[in-house]
């Protein structure tokens, strides 16, 4: 049996952070109780682990790691606005999320198909999503908590226009990187795993935000004991490797 040492890396970081993640929860009060950030918290952890395992599955951990922990942060950010009835953000908020969750794609793409793509695929995600903000085209679009999933005609859309956008950023982005002979088969990839995992987060963000709106204080701390024992179970992987004599390639 062999393993990959960027996969072990990964599964040992990923360990650690849920140790952090469940510790926060635990100290629920400590932190403000309703009033504090934990519900925030809530809400980067789930669309972090939504993200992370959306693009990862199709396109490797490391893909999922950059993209799950970019779209945690940003999500959060701005669905807690959402949540608390501010206004629409502006240019510069736009396109700091923008940034953020391209530097994610660039990050991922990098590790898969090498710098010069991953730097174009980036920056054409930044450009794509900036420009979508402008029209109108953002995750809180159609915002409404609901206690089971639901997606709207303009989520339909907004998820049409990102299979489309990175469609098109993939096949530029192979044919910088002078991987011509794959540039379609890239462009097709990016754009349908892109697309159908914008279709299942909007499906899933009523039934999300209401959660996070919602949770019980005894919960939180029930699903801080969860993260901190599969935080456990994970970093524990690398001493089994060891133990096991798995061979670390």
């Amino acid at each position: 049996m062999v393993i990959d040492k960027h996969t072990l890396a990964i599964i040992s970081i990923a360990g650690s952070s849920l140790d952090v993640l469940g510790a926060l929860y635990l100290a629920y009060d400590l932190l403000g109780g309703e009033h504090g950030p934990l519900r925030t918290l809530t809400r980067g952890v789930t669309y972090g682990a939504l993200f992370g395992a959306g693009y990862g599955i199709p396109l490797g951990p490391v893909f999922g790691l950059a993209t799950g922990v970019t779209h945690g942060l940003t999500l959060a950010w701005e669905y807690s606005r959402a949540s608390r009835g501010r206004p629409q953000p502006g240019f510069w908020h736009d396109s700091s999320v923008s940034f953020i969750r391209g530097c994610g794609f660039g990050i991922g793409a990098a590790y898969l198909f090498g710098p010069r793509f991953g730097i174009t695929f980036g920056a054409l995600n930044v450009v794509g999503q900036a420009i979508a903000y402008r029209f109108g085209i953002r995750p809180t679009i159609d915002y409404a908590p609901s206690t089971r999933p639901r997606i709207t005609r303009l989520q339909w859309l907004a998820a049409a226009n990102r299979t489309f956008w990175n469609g098109v950023a993939g096949y530029i982005s192979a044919v910088v990187a002078h991987e011509n002979g794959q540039a379609l088969t890239v462009g097709l990839t990016a754009g349908l795993v892109v697309g159908v995992v914008t279709a299942i987060a909007n499906a899933c963000t009523p039934l999300i935000e209401w959660g996070a709106d919602h949770v019980p204080q005894k919960r939180m701390g029930v699903f801080g004991i969860a993260l901190i024992l599969i935080g456990f179970t994970l970093q524990s992987v690398q001493y089994w490797v060891t133990l096991l004599d798995v061979h670390v390639r």
